[in-house]
């Protein structure tokens, strides 16, 4: 199966390459029809090949046609790829939302997404995460926020 994994890979990066926008909208099942394969054999190559730590982020359509879409993140802010390549592994509350406020006074978060931000990654939001978990969970949720501001730029 590595040799399909590969090559339906090298496939969607090919047409990510053509694109103008780095963006691809592709179904999932003329994906799977043309590489004469199941669809969880594509859903196996996007969650492993295309992830946020690889570049990319991706949107799933379920319903119908099984649409995907593969978002290139573009590295353009020096300062947003330091903070996901940095950023602990476990965050507290309090620098959550130290964060926060920095990424809103930098004016990558309006006032709307700063209280949205601050108030999904409270430990009230995180209580039924074990308290030793918790901080982890926090950490994860924040690097996925940043990847998404990224994909925007």
């Amino acid at each position: 199966m590595a040799g399909l994994t590969s090559d339906i890979e090298e496939f969607l990066k090919a047409m990510l390459n053509q694109s103008t926008d780095g963006m691809l909208e592709i179904g999932r099942n003329d994906l799977a029809i043309k590489f004469d394969c199941a669809p969880s054999q594509i859903n196996y190559v996007l969650s492993t090949r295309f992830t946020p730590h690889n570049g990319y982020l991706i949107e799933s359509k379920r319903g119908g046609n099984g649409f995907i879409k593969i978002i290139t993140i573009v590295e353009e802010d020096n300062y947003l790829s330091y903070l996901v390549k940095n950023l602990n592994e476990q965050m507290t509350e309090a620098n959550a939302d130290s964060l926060f406020k920095d990424l809103y006074n930098r004016e990558y978060l309006n006032e709307d997404e700063f209280l949205l931000a601050k108030y999904a990654t409270s430990d009230k939001a995180l209580a039924k995460i074990t308290s030793d978990m918790r901080n982890f969970v926090r950490s994860d949720i924040i690097k996925n926020m940043i990847l998404s501001i990224l994909a925007r730029s």
